[in-house]
């Protein structure tokens, strides 16, 4: 009888820590994004048999606030990234729209931060950043407006994020409606993969993303 009790004390104690263990067992998995994942025409030449281990590459830009931001600030954290610029009036508005959901669903969460890299850095400089961004009520401190040099920004845009076409982004007019942008967000984790991309112009997707970013914390 004893023998019998015992039994079923473990045989409780193993269903209860297998309900237990359950949701964290069946928590969602995101996919590593990697060049060879995604189509040859958004990926550098360079990069294009790279199947594994791709990281975002080092940067420097200024943001709105004048500061220097870098990879460094980002690294360890979660970060959501885009291409704009503050004088579109396509999908950039609708984009940033969105993104301003992102903020809001973790305002005052210091492990995200939102980075809005500019493709049109002769009009964006830091002056026309800040404007943009306090239209948009971007803390700071967590919503980085990014400018640099267009050599810069492209190339990190081409050889790390996978979100503009190289050769597109050799060949780009100097009229505002000829600069090459996306309406992709792109999620990456606090070692600095990329986890995801979403229409930035969807709020489905973009519900999405809210949900996935959860995942990585």
């Amino acid at each position: 009888m004893r023998i019998f009790i015992t039994s079923v004390i473990v045989i409780v104690g193993i269903v209860i820590g297998y309900f237990v263990l359950l949701p964290s067992s069946n928590k969602k998995r995101l996919p590593f994004y990697n060049p060879t994942d995604l189509k040859s025409e958004m990926v550098d030449s360079s990069l294009l048999r790279k199947g594994y281990g791709h990281t975002i590459g080092e940067f420097e830009f200024q943001n709105q606030e004048d500061k220097t931001i870098t990879r460094a600030d980002v690294e360890g954290k979660v970060f959501v990234a885009e291409y704009f610029f503050t004088t579109c009036g396509t999908i950039c508005p609708k984009m940033n729209q969105q993104m301003m959901r992102v903020q809001e669903a973790y305002k005052g969460n210091p492990n995200l931060k939102i980075l809005s890299f500019t493709v049109d850095p002769d009009v964006d400089d830091v002056k026309q950043m800040k404007t943009y961004a306090d239209g948009h009520g971007a803390d700071p401190k967590q919503w980085y407006f990014l400018t640099g040099t267009k050599e810069d920004l492209y190339g990190l845009a081409r050889t790390s994020f996978f979100i503009l076409k190289p050769a597109e982004a050799e060949n780009l007019g100097d009229a505002g409606s000829d600069f090459i942008h996306t309406n992709n967000f792109v999620l990456v984790d606090q070692k600095l993969r990329i986890r995801g991309y979403y229409d930035g112009t969807s709020a489905k997707e973009v519900d999405k993303l809210i949900k996935d970013i959860e995942v990585l914390f």
